[in-house]
């Protein structure tokens, strides 16, 4: 037994008797345990740590055999050491103590056992005689030449089964086996063991040799190496793992693939075993085969039947929004009754904000379908939609294929956004791709350029936006099934704000509903002068910006909790952006309030006339269109055609120009619905009678003075409401669209249904 010899602990080396190790001595106690060795020329016991990962190693954690070493040499680098140490004996740990930085072991020298000469000398010639056989196999495993003589020139057999360890066993725990055992015959068994376990492997390696070489040419180097790669995955019977190629072909043979699909793949799979690998072409097969195989072709979801609890979610997510929630229960009820429905293609028109893309997602959690969407916003390329076809570099499925790869089912809830931004170029027209997609009797069997085979989109549940109908290609149109989502009135903005932002916003920056409190009362403040839109998208961002100040307050300031008052609003959102009411604030001669209806929801549109000393000429102002232009001119003709009825004298279209302007200028204006609008403005300005502030009006006019009917009454209707306007001037053939006018605007807005613009004319202007 010895006692206080410095201990070493490395991370994964070992030494044995006999042989030299270099060790890079880095860690404090390590290089205190050397330093202590060296003053004191004493020796020092090498163990290894289980644990490689340690920085400071105690009893635990340390192998219970190790070496008695000699310092050879050492040389100080920087921060650490360069030792070479020379193994003495084997030794076993028996207690570990540390003073003052220094871990010092107590060992018990292990002498070499040699329980029975016969056997010893019988197992050690043998291994001898197979030194040869195994001689370049020792070599390749990194024994040197060196070694072999030793086994030539009188080496002992412990001293065999020590250096064949130190340089041929690689794992720690093998090593450990050898150095932990004193008999000299169970080391010479151990070494025989692994010897006879490399001669199978030479053998497996010469018989993959034969077996190759049987099947190719010499001069046929790749696809020797090939051949070869594919005997020794058989030997092992692809234990190692059968690469991306084989776990392709191992999912085409477990799932249910169409017979079609099959017949494909396979004959891909051959076309890809007939390319060396560096190939550019089996690269692209490859790509296609994983595309091919991950898109889905028998998954499918089950759907949701409880009518009840999709009504549910709908109200949850939702407020308002009646006739598209009746939609979705109506497709639900049909395909339990049927069993089977080929899925419509429902379009949500309306603008910015209204919630069509979150009732698309609600749709899909209603129907406990995957949800996945595609924009179409610029999209002017065929191929988007298509695919490329495999010719081409870098060739991708389209965007409906993505999308059901993305989605993994045959049967998801697919948004198809902006349906109305799609343009066309020389690449093709992206609108009429659709076609095939959105056509119930077509898109059983969609066509991708990439995948070449067709593909079942029949039971996907198709949802479309669009900002604005007019915009939709025709033939698309046709094949969609238009709901409108109007512009919300006030009373349903603050509900919306009520039920829904808040809570959103809350939870987005981190306040309880007790820190945070707002009155209906500040909440319609804030639409009135904060907000001006069809949606919600401001409303939204104006409480978050409320609620990221609150929450800065909260921290700041200490506060507990915030209740937002006016004062309060002015101060941390500025001051009003927008006038309530913004109608004209009193009688004006040449200025008449029109409506409009644009992508973005219902809007005022104010018109206004001059005229001043001239020649006769008409001028229009205020990036009129096409449209908006014949209007100005079919109206001055009409009162040119009328002069007499409104007592003007046709000198004065002779002697007079006469401007009509649009403001904003900067925003480009157009559609037929300003025809009565600029009538009477005109009239107002040539008569010089005043026009009524609290009035609107919209609608087109022709030569005879008749008033035809226009779109988009409802979100006209919403901005005269919003704007304080108390009577509209609609055509006669709108009356029946009165129907869907909200009851809150038909309370407080007079509709006066028109024929002929002379009925309008005497009631907009002031006789005084």
């Amino acid at each position: 037994m010895e006692k206080n010899i410095p201990l070493l602990c490395t991370r994964g080396a070992l030494i044995f008797p006999g042989q030299e190790l270099t060790v890079e001595v880095g860690r404090e106690v390590s290089v205190n345990a050397v330093n202590y060795a060296i003053r004191e020329n004493t020796k020092v016991f090498v163990v290894s740590q289980i644990d490689l990962e340690a920085e400071y190693p105690e009893r635990s954690n340390i192998y219970e055999y190790g070496t008695l070493c000699d310092i050879k040499s050492y040389r100080r680098r920087d921060n650490h050491l360069r030792v070479i140490f020379t193994g003495l004996e084997r030794a076993k740990l028996t207690d570990l103590q540390t003073v003052d930085g220094v871990q010092f072991a107590e060992i018990e020298v292990l002498h070499d056992v040699i329980s029975d000469e016969k056997r010893m000398t019988v197992l050690f010639n043998r291994i001898l005689s197979e030194m040869n056989d195994l001689a370049q196999s020792f070599i390749r495993s990194g024994v040197s030449m060196r070694m072999v003589d030793h086994f030539k020139a009188g080496i002992t057999a412990s001293e065999l089964t020590d250096a064949y360890a130190q340089v041929h066993v690689v794992e720690l725990a093998d090593k450990q086996q050898f150095l932990a055992e004193a008999d000299v015959i169970k080391r010479l068994e151990m070494m025989l063991q692994i010897m006879n376990q490399e001669k199978e492997v030479q053998k497996i390696e010469e018989e993959i040799n034969t077996k190759v070489k049987t099947n190719i040419e010499e001069s046929q180097k790749d696809y020797y190496l090939r051949e070869k790669l594919k005997a020794i995955k058989e030997e092992l019977n692809d234990e190692g793992g059968a690469g991306d190629l084989d776990d392709l072909r191992e999912l085409l043979e477990a799932n249910p693939y169409p017979e079609a699909v099959v017949k494909k793949a396979n004959e891909e799979f051959r076309r890809y075993e007939m390319l060396p690998p560096a190939s550019g072409e089996a690269g692209v097969i490859r790509g296609y085969l994983e595309w091919l195989l991950y898109t889905p072709w028998y998954q499918r979801s089950e759907d949701n039947d409880d009518l009840d609890k999709a009504a549910k979610i709908l109200d949850e997510d939702h407020y308002g929004l009646k006739k598209v929630k009746e939609r979705i229960l109506e497709y639900l009820a049909v395909k339990q009754m049927t069993n089977s429905l080929k899925s419509p293609i429902i379009c949500l028109v309306g603008p910015p904000g209204v919630g069509k893309t979150s009732l698309a997602k609600s749709v899909a959690r209603a129907l406990d379908r995957k949800f996945v969407k595609i924009s179409l916003g610029g999209v002017r390329d065929e191929a988007e939609i298509r695919g490329h076809r495999r010719t081409y570099l870098g060739s991708m499925p389209g965007r409906i294929i993505q999308g059901m790869k993305r989605a993994g089912v045959l049967n998801p809830v697919f948004l198809i956004d902006e349906i109305d931004k799609m343009s066309s170029d020389y690449k093709g027209d992206p609108s009429s791709a659709m076609l095939e997609v959105l056509d119930p009797e077509q898109n059983f069997a969609f066509s991708d350029h990439y995948l070449e085979e067709p593909y079942d989109l029949s039971d996907v549940l198709f949802i479309a936006t669009a900002n604005y109908m007019d915009n939709i290609p025709n033939e698309l149109r046709d094949r969609l099934e238009i709901i409108e989502l109007s512009s919300y009135t006030e009373i349903e903005k603050l509900n919306i704000a009520r039920n829904h932002l808040i809570k959103k916003q809350l939870e987005a920056n981190g306040l309880k509903a007790s820190q945070f409190s707002i009155s209906d009362d500040i909440l319609t403040y804030l639409i009135r002068h904060y907000t001006r839109e069809a949606g919600v998208r401001q409303l939204e961002r104006v409480i978050g910006t409320l609620c990221r100040k609150s929450v800065l307050a909260i921290l700041k300031d200490n506060k507990k909790s915030v209740r937002v008052s006016k004062k309060l609003v002015n101060e941390w959102l500025g001051h009003e952006i927008f006038d309530y009411g913004s109608k004209e604030k009193k009688n004006q001669v040449g200025v008449v309030t029109g409506l409009a209806y644009t992508s973005f929801g219902g809007d005022i549109l104010p018109i206004e006339v001059n005229y001043f000393k001239g020649k006769g000429r008409l001028v229009v102002t205020g990036q009129l269109g096409d449209v908006m232009k014949e209007s100005t001119e079919i109206a001055l003709d009409y009162i040119k055609a009328n002069a007499a009825k409104f007592k003007i004298d046709m000198k004065f279209f002779e002697e007079n120009d006469i401007h009509i302007h649009v403001p904003e200028g900067a925003v480009p204006k157009d559609g037929p619905s300003a025809g009565v609008t600029i009538t009477t403005a005109l009239v107002s300005a040539i008569t010089g009678k005043a026009v009524r502030s609290d009035i609107a009006m919209t609608g087109e006019v022709t030569l005879r003075g008749n008033v035809l009917p226009i779109g988009g009454l409802k979100e006209k209707s919403l901005a005269a409401h919003r704007s304080g306007i108390s009577t509209i001037f609609i055509p006669k053939g709108n009356v029946k669209d009165l129907d869907d006018i909200p009851q809150a605007v038909k309370d407080t807005v007079r509709y006066v249904p028109a024929e002929k613009v002379d009925q309008i004319i005497k009631e907009a202007l002031v006789n005084e």
